[in-house]
């Protein structure tokens, strides 16, 4: 049964938070190809992380982010881009907005998560 809601492009749908940089599907799936330097966070625990994540992502739970975000994101400048389960998961943009008081200068937001990703049939990694 088609999903109304996920039927929708991530561009019709509300993308973030405005106070938040969004991204894109599109605009992550060429940033991922494209590689680089930047860090791909996924703000879920660490059993959901292991079940399936973006490619590439390091796992960063919201609950962790103060202690953790020093270690696995060492440099405040380096582009970071936050996503968790869906769009109706505040853990991401809870996350983003963390790593911002925390001084990250260069965060944004994908809020489709991993519906988003897998309901357009891209890959996710796992965590045997």
């Amino acid at each position: 049964m088609p999903n109304p809601t996920l039927d929708k492009p991530i561009e019709t749908q509300q993308a973030s938070p405005s106070d938040l940089a969004a991204m894109t599907r599109d605009e992550l799936k060429v940033r991922i190809g494209r590689g680089g330097d930047f860090k791909l966070v996924e703000t879920l625990p660490p059993e959901q992380f292991r079940e399936g994540h973006l490619p590439g992502a390091i796992n960063l739970p919201l609950d962790q982010v103060s202690t953790l975000a020093p270690k696995l994101l060492p440099d405040k400048q380096t582009e970071v881009i936050t996503y968790c389960a869906s769009r109706t998961c505040h853990a991401s943009s809870d996350a983003a907005r963390a790593l911002i008081k925390l001084g990250y200068t260069n965060v944004r937001h994908y809020a489709g998560g991993k519906a988003d990703w897998t309901f357009a049939g891209l890959p996710i990694e796992r965590i045997k």
